[in-house]
């Protein structure tokens, strides 16, 4: 398999294409190393320091559904028809493979098969798919600062699944911890900032009550 980033330019700029990009389509192009091929190209979108709304959460389920695929050392996935079926427009997908080929190609030169064991064996793949399915939750809290570092850790985790480099899946695991962690922080804040805002209406009409009798 020739490196992803050829790849994507081959089939999305140098040959011609459908108006719509399906997600069978863009399979054609993962021959063995579907899992991680998968996930890279689902987490892209989110993982790019650009806005890209109303992705996060499909993209984050389909992660999710994959991952846990992983854990149960599925070789190859399996994904619903009307999910294979579903399509982008053609100019969207190229906008942010345009955007995305200098992230990916700065990647693949810092990956090649090392610590093969991580990307191939039942426990690292379940480590591996615990991880992403864990950051594909978090991508799908609609919540800010909850979807581009998680979708960069299943993205460069994935791209170590991709290349059986399992140095850059520690890298990938690394960064996860660090969406996990940002994300924790944000629902706990938020839950306490909710508890705390209850606590003063309650106090507020607990005393118009007591001023009323």
């Amino acid at each position: 398999m020739a490196k992803l980033s050829v790849e994507l330019n081959r089939y999305f700029f140098e040959e011609d294409r459908d108006a719509k990009v399906t997600l069978e389509d863009i399979l054609s192009l993962a021959e063995e190393r579907i899992f991680g091929f998968l996930f890279v190209i689902l987490a892209l979108p989110s993982a790019l320091p650009v806005p890209a709304p109303g992705y996060s959460v499909p993209f984050g389920i389909a992660m999710f559904f994959l991952a846990f695929q992983l854990v149960l050392g599925h070789q190859r996935p399996w994904l619903p028809a009307k999910m294979m079926k579903g399509s982008m427009k053609l100019e969207t997908v190229q906008g942010f493979v345009k955007k995305g080929i200098p992230w990916l190609q700065r990647v693949e030169r810092l990956t090649k098969p090392r610590f093969a064991y991580i990307c191939t064996s039942l426990p690292g793949r379940i480590l591996l798919g615990s991880a992403i399915a864990l950051m594909s939750i978090s991508m799908m809290i609609p919540l800010p600062l909850t979807n581009t570092i998680p979708a960069m850790g299943i993205f460069v985790t994935a791209f170590g699944l991709l290349e059986d480099d399992g140095l850059i899946c520690i890298g990938g695991l690394f960064i996860c911890s660090l969406g996990f962690t940002l994300t924790s922080s944000i629902l706990i804040f938020g839950v306490t900032a909710v508890k705390a805002f209850i606590a003063v209406i309650k106090e507020y009409v607990g005393n118009l009550i007591s001023y009323s009798i």
